[in-house]
């Protein structure tokens, strides 16, 4: 990560960045994470640099070309990301001694965390700026808050992130409390004493889901402005064959990232036997070789054109997919396994919207998709699954914390100053 990126030229560049900017109002939007976690910022971004704000994305670089339009900052390299994207797999597996703690020093996470804060300083408009960052992976600008004055929305894509909190909280403050603090002493930032009332501290909690999937499990705290769905390829421009569809095929996709049960494709592939299918996944490795019969591999397919003319899904149950088929009205079958994937399956089931299955019921797979299948349910898309719908509330949400202009202030004491410019002279070494 660019931990150690030169930013002597930062604090004066903070402090005349209202002058700068001719008193636009900024959106700087921190994400992390891929398709499912990435896409709706973009989207996000996008429609409020619409509506006339100047929009920061800090994200991976591998999404620098879908950002488009935005103004980017990369917290990695194409390499970087790819290299922290395979060690991701291994937070699958609770056993041994691969922890957080050591994910977070191998992939250099506090460095980029830190990288993040002065990014975010750098961009600031004091009085004109407002903060925005993925629920529990962001923290930056929870910081970057605290540092300068600004509003700040959490933004949590599923349920299951408001669910975790409280574990998040605690690993926050018992394993990761070290690395986060000497972050925040190095930015001339107090200890948290309270991680679970830190989290509720954000400005504005929103959550990219509708009420009536809140309410099929766990509900979300009262705090929480609920937008809707944000689905991540509302209009995708990419084209495809059109022979890819024509047998109309079984489709089977375990998302964008590699923090995925290592008998998914195994499972997925055994269960779609006896029909066309194509699997999607930009990582082939991961694939049995060779493919079955009749099955054809594509590393990326235009979702939002293919998924309605296939005549089932069968994936991991990220959020962006299960949306995606919900809009469309096909058939799905998860094969859900950590994460957020068990906790949206459920909820989907309980609706009568999908069926799941557990890694333990695997094996019955191909039973479910026959049956699903030959008993003719096509679900009904409910009906406030309008793509447009969850971008332009949170959208909405997000500009609302603008408010009027309010006058400059120092964007950091002189302290805060002094430590950061210890904490650059260090890293510039």
């Amino acid at each position: 990560m660019q931990g150690n990126r030169n930013f002597h030229a930062q604090l004066t560049v903070s402090r005349n960045s209202g002058r700068r900017a001719g008193g636009v109002p900024r959106i700087i939007a921190v994400t992390h994470g891929t398709d499912g976690d990435v896409m709706p910022f973009v989207r996000l971004g996008s429609e409020l640099r619409r509506q006339g704000h100047e929009v920061t994305l800090i994200t991976h670089e591998p999404y620098r070309a879908a950002a488009a339009g935005l103004d980017f900052t990369a917290i990695d390299t194409a390499e970087q990301f790819a290299r922290h994207q395979a060690d991701t797999a291994q937070l699958m597996d609770t056993r041994g001694g691969l922890g957080w703690l050591a994910f977070y020093e191998r992939n250099g996470l506090f460095e980029q965390l830190s990288f993040e804060v002065k990014a975010i300083a750098e961009r600031h408009q004091p009085g004109r700026t407002v903060l925005v960052g993925r629920h529990t992976s962001a923290l930056s600008v929870r910081f970057a808050a605290e540092l300068l004055g600004c509003p700040v929305a959490w933004v949590a894509v599923s349920p299951i992130q408001v669910m975790g909190a409280r574990l998040a909280a605690h690993m926050y403050a018992t394993e990761l409390a070290e690395g986060f603090q000497s972050v925040r002493d190095d930015l001339g930032l107090p200890p948290i004493a309270d991680w679970h009332g830190w989290f509720a501290g954000a400005t504005m909690d929103i959550g990219l889901w509708p009420r009536w999937f809140d309410q099929a499990g766990a509900k979300s705290p009262a705090r929480f402005e609920l937008a809707g769905f944000a689905v991540p390829d509302a209009a995708s421009r990419e084209t495809f064959s059109d022979d890819v569809v024509a047998d109309r095929p079984v489709l089977v996709s375990g998302g964008t990232g590699r923090m995925l049960n290592e008998a998914f494709y195994a499972s997925a592939l055994k269960a779609v036997e006896g029909f066309p299918a194509v699997v999607v996944t930009p990582y082939p490795e991961l694939l049995p070789a060779p493919l079955p019969d009749g099955v054809r591999w594509f590393e990326r397919l235009p979702f939002d054109q293919v998924v309605p003319k296939v005549r089932a899904v069968v994936h991991h149950g990220g959020i962006g997919t299960l949306t995606r088929a919900l809009m469309a009205g096909t058939p799905q079958l998860v094969l859900a396994d950590g994460a957020d994937r068990p906790d949206n399956a459920a909820r989907l089931a309980k609706l009568g919207l999908a069926r799941w299955l557990p890694p333990g019921k695997w094996p019955q797979a191909g039973e479910q998709l026959r049956d699903l299948l030959t008993s003719g349910e096509r679900p009904a898309a409910p009906e406030d699954l309008d793509p447009s719908a969850g971008i332009t509330k949170a959208a909405a949400l997000v500009a609302s914390l603008l408010g009027p202009p309010r006058p400059a202030r120092p964007v950091l004491t002189e302290s805060q100053r002094e430590a950061l410019r210890r904490h650059l002279r260090k890293g510039s070494r």
